[in-house]
């Protein structure tokens, strides 16, 4: 499993992932699951993917072979006119393999070769733009009611979010919010780990303003997760008590 966010603000996009993958507990790994391709003043395109990994490191690996072709129409990344187009294809390419691989293993239907993938980027000119891809292929796109994706584990991190958003909170604030988000993951699900891999993209700026990597020895992660726990212990110590004898 895994966990991915994408989210929208005002002033651009922030983006964050873990990297462990696991069948069984006893046969865990670390995979990237971020890839960012960019155009400096052009176009800034980062894909987020969870799911089945063979089936993301093959629609991430046919990005890369397609890039290398004459044929400019098989370029999606750096070619397709608009951030709609590139999730068109991205949808067509990951529906494409997860058929495959069900046909080659006999799975029918809906199966374990499952996958969802982030899209999230601007090209010149546009707005930025975030969309979450289903394993069929199609998509939606975030918007002012819907201002952020997660794919993967979701269900822990998600409260911590939807509390704390605001689209005009500053680019540093987004990244302790979902520093948080991760830290609630991390503590409830043994199949979400570190490293997180974390962006942060500026509009109009076309490249990532900010990247980095945090381990099990970053001081920033391990003080919010401690601050984190102390403030809930507190907010929960402050609360009105409960009485058998209250009064109805």
């Amino acid at each position: 499993m895994t966990y991915c966010v994408g989210m929208m603000l005002d002033k651009g996009l922030v983006l964050m992932s873990d990297t462990r993958t696991n069948s069984g507990v006893d046969n865990i790994s670390v995979f990237r699951k971020m890839f960012t391709w960019n155009v400096p003043g052009e176009r800034i395109i980062t894909l987020l993917t969870a799911g089945n990994l063979a089936s993301t490191q093959a629609v991430i690996s046919q990005l890369e072979e397609r890039m290398k072709e004459p044929d400019e129409r098989d370029n999606i990344i750096l070619k397709s006119p608009t951030m709609f187009q590139v999730a068109t294809e991205i949808g067509k390419l990951l529906r494409t393999i997860i058929a495959e691989r069900q046909d080659s293993n006999g799975v029918k239907g809906r199966g374990r070769f499952t996958a969802s993938i982030i899209v999230a980027g601007q090209i010149a000119g546009m707005e930025p733009r975030l969309f979450m891809v289903y394993p069929e292929g199609n998509f939606i796109e975030a918007s002012r009611d819907t201002p952020f994706f997660q794919i993967g584990e979701t269900k822990y991190g998600r409260p911590i979010i939807i509390r704390g958003y605001d689209p005009e909170m500053s680019m540093e604030d987004a990244v302790k919010l979902l520093m948080v988000s991760f830290d609630s993951t991390l503590k409830a699900n043994l199949s979400v780990g570190l490293p997180l891999d974390l962006q942060v993209i500026e509009r109009n700026g076309f490249k990532p303003k900010h990247e980095h990597r945090i381990t099990h020895d970053d001081p920033y992660f391990q003080a919010i997760s401690s601050s984190w726990g102390d403030a809930l212990k507190n907010a929960f110590h402050s609360l009105p008590d409960y009485s058998f004898y209250r009064e109805d």
